[in-house]
């Protein structure tokens, strides 16, 4: 079976953890499911549409259930707290100590993320946290983060201190002029207060000598221009954009069939290397990591590991030892004041005071929730009515079948009416055949429900139901009211039964929860592990948020793709990984790669998240190789004559007997002087391939 246009997603077929809800409340739903009536549990599974299913389910939600929810994500500590700043302040300082100043710069972060705004806890922390980033080099961010210590009433008499640092990132950076001045105005406050200030007044005079000095001589020599910066990925830009799929080079096009449904295709001859598709996420959400709730089995309630949290933008992924945290949550983090005003606006407001549920119902139910903040309840409503017109009220999503039309380019299909050719927009697209990167196309996404265990499908509508149900009870102050159509409407629900324009807030979300097994994309990052002072690293790939990615979705999977994939904050890009012929398909690996696990693991992968069987010219090669017998079978063993067989060792060597075959694995496991008869063998290349070689 061809791969359908659903099954896209993650670089790695396992989910994460995070992306469904936590254990507890996943076996509490399932022990829930598992009791009810058979009755119950065959209309939702034989409910024909996603509506029926939300509706069925959220009705059974019951108050003691949100009670086990709400205990639950309490275990979350996502609330400011005034007590922790001075905790990871002192734990900072440590680290400071130890000249770790990454780690201590993280829980100076901490505090700040825990103070609230204008406080000496907020002041200290930010200035606390400079000094680590001076001496990691970041001299601009230090600037920033003593502008904010300033901003925040830092204390007078710790004012030397600071502005002394101030102005050695001034020297630092080239900025003579304005380092001049810091010093003289230093020297001037320090003239006319020098009681207040909280410093040796021998220490101040003799930094102040050395940093004057410092600018005569930089002023002295010739300045010359700085050295352009490297072009990175971030600056490649598409040679020349499609018309049909923004985002995507015009070396490609969009086609469509009754197997594959959407697929794309080379319009011309690609080189390798050659960028395909840079697209921006429509949404993602940092993956906060695979930690237990921080008061789980830890001598303090507040926890000083390091996630993906405490080091990137949670808006743009940006990477940042200075974050700036949200003034309501100590959870939500960003690279910059613009970025969390962005947030604010565009979601956050919505989701600051449901940290701790959104934690505990996991990353989908929060990628579905900002889905339709982001596009805002006007346009959901929009999209959801258009729809229920096409398929005459029937359903609130679309029919799970693809459209049976021929393959063609453009975004158009062809279909017979009346015993004419007519064409017909391909699911997605717009009336002139475009593909954009919006919510139509997110939305047009299949969620394959009928492929989902109805259980899991229960799972996902209490989640939703259950967010729902928060939001009514807030009554949805945060939501924009410019962005809602009647919020009147959503004020006046009445509990269990959801109004109907909470009902089809709901099964969007829920749609969208389904979506995402199979459309999801795993953003993924380098990060580097390995003593400091060593020359010796080791670098591996991790899962650093979830987004969804309209073009890039459209990819078909392979085993053996002629693409690969890469990521600069939220943007994704595609480039060829081979020569690709006209009217090849661009394939994606999802995971499963015949370079890392067999035909049998990567169908077994592909089938149980993806929902189809894969018939890609690697599957199809390994499986007629395996149907064809033992590799080595025209050999047979010398001592026992049995065929030759290859090894299940990592090695893959050539053996004979299956007692010969454990020998070797035990062997290779080995790692230390085995010896076999008057043999000794101590290292991999004196190692027996073969029984023969043993005895002989």
């Amino acid at each position: 079976m061809v791969p359908s246009e659903a099954w896209r997603g993650t670089s790695d077929a396992i989910k994460s953890s995070m992306d469904l809800p936590v254990d507890e409340w996943k076996s509490y739903l399932l022990q829930k499911w598992a009791s009810l009536p058979t009755s119950v549990q065959v209309t939702i599974s034989t409910a024909e549409t996603l509506r029926d299913i939300f509706l069925h389910s959220s009705s059974l939600l019951q108050p003691e259930d949100e009670l086990f929810l709400k205990r639950l994500s309490k275990g979350y500590l996502v609330g400011k707290d005034s007590d922790a700043p001075l905790f990871y302040r002192e734990e900072g300082n440590k680290k400071f100590q130890e000249k770790d100043y990454t780690g201590a710069a993280v829980l100076y972060s901490k505090g700040v993320s825990h103070s609230r705004p204008n406080t000496e806890d907020m002041s200290l922390c930010h200035a606390n946290r400079s000094a680590a980033l001076f001496h990691l080099g970041q001299y601009e961010t230090c600037l920033k983060d003593i502008n904010r210590a300033q901003t925040h009433g830092y204390p007078e008499r710790l004012q030397p201190k600071i502005m002394l640092r101030k102005a050695e990132c001034l020297v630092a950076l080239g900025r003579l002029q304005e380092a001049s001045q810091t010093i003289s105005d230093l020297e001037r406050n320090f003239t006319a207060t020098p009681a207040l200030a909280d410093v040796r007044p021998q220490t101040l005079q003799r930094n102040l000598h050395r940093l004057k000095m410092k600018v005569q001589e930089k002023d002295s020599l010739t300045e010359s221009f700085p050295a352009a910066l490297a072009k990175t990925l971030e600056d490649a830009v598409l040679r020349e954009e499609n018309e049909q799929l923004p985002s995507a080079s015009s070396s490609i096009g969009l086609c469509v069939d009754p197997l594959k449904g959407r697929y794309l295709v080379a319009t011309k001859d690609i080189l390798p290397g050659e960028l395909l598709v840079k697209e921006d996420a429509f949404v993602s959400v940092l993956n906060p990591g695979e930690l237990p709730p921080p008061h789980h089995g830890l001598d303090s309630k507040w926890d000083t590991r390091v996630t993906n949290g405490d080091l990137y933008c949670h808006r743009c992924l940006k990477h940042t030892l200075a974050t700036v945290p949200c003034d309501g949550c100590s959870y939500a983090k960003y690279c910059s004041q613009e970025c969390l005003q962005q947030a604010w606006e565009l979601y956050h407001r919505t989701e600051c005071p449901l940290g701790g549920l959104l934690l505990t119902l996991g990353v989908f139910c929060h990628i579905a929730l900002r889905l339709t903040l982001l596009v805002g309840f006007e346009d959901v409503r929009k999209i959801i009515t258009k729809l229920c017109d096409k398929i005459s009220n029937k359903d609130i999503c679309l029919p799970e079948s693809n459209n049976q039309v021929k393959t063609l380019n453009y975004g158009l299909g062809e279909s017979e009416k009346n015993g004419n050719i007519v064409e017909t927009p391909i699911p997605g697209c717009d009336i002139n055949g475009k593909y954009e990167n919006n919510y139509n196309a997110v939305f047009n996404l299949l969620p394959h429900t009928e492929n989902h265990s109805p259980e899991h499908k229960f799972l996902c509508a209490l989640c939703v139901s259950a967010l729902c149900r928060q939001l009514e009870a807030a009554s949805l102050q945060a939501i924009p009211t410019e962005r809602c159509v009647n919020s009147s409407q959503l004020k006046a629900a009445v509990t269990p039964e959801l109004c109907p324009d909470v009902t089809i807030w709901g099964v969007a979300m829920l749609r969208h929860m389904l979506q995402l097994q199979c459309n999801a994309q795993a953003m993924t990052t380098i990060q580097h592990t390995g003593s400091k002072g060593s020359i010796v690293t080791d670098s591996r790939q991790v899962r650093l948020a979830t987004g969804i990615f309209p073009v890039i979705s459209l990819l078909n999977h392979s085993c053996c793709p002629n693409t690969s994939v890469s990521f600069i904050s939220t943007v994704a890009t595609i480039r060829a990984s081979q020569r690709i012929r006209k009217g090849q398909e661009i394939l994606h690996c999802y995971g499963p790669h015949k370079s890392r696990m067999g035909v049998a693991e990567r169908q077994q992968k592909l089938r149980s998240q993806y929902f189809f069987d894969c018939a890609c010219p690697a599957c199809q090669t390994e499986a007629h190789r395996m149907a064809a017998g033992p590799r080595w079978e025209a050999f047979c063993c010398n001592s026992c004559g049995a065929p030759m067989q290859e090894s299940l060792s990592p090695m893959r060597e050539m053996t004979c007997c299956a007692v010969a075959a454990d020998l070797v694995q035990n062997l290779l496991s080995a790692g230390t002087t085995w010896s076999l008869g008057y043999r000794t063998f101590s290292s991999r290349s004196e190692w027996p391939r073969s029984f023969s070689e043993m005895v002989n």
